[in-house]
């Protein structure tokens, strides 16, 4: 799996949408950090 490619694709629907990191997390019930890793590509395992 790539988590570069996955994190870009996160990243480019989220502001698609007009979202902040902090409002896809608030949505999802998870933290901004794990949404800011995930664009990253960082695995948080």
């Amino acid at each position: 799996m790539d988590l570069i490619k996955i994190g870009k694709y996160i990243a480019g629907k989220r502001k698609e949408l007009g979202m902040t990191q902090k409002q896809l997390a608030e949505k999802l019930g998870m933290s901004d950090k794990s949404v800011s890793k995930w664009e990253r590509g960082v695995s948080h395992n």
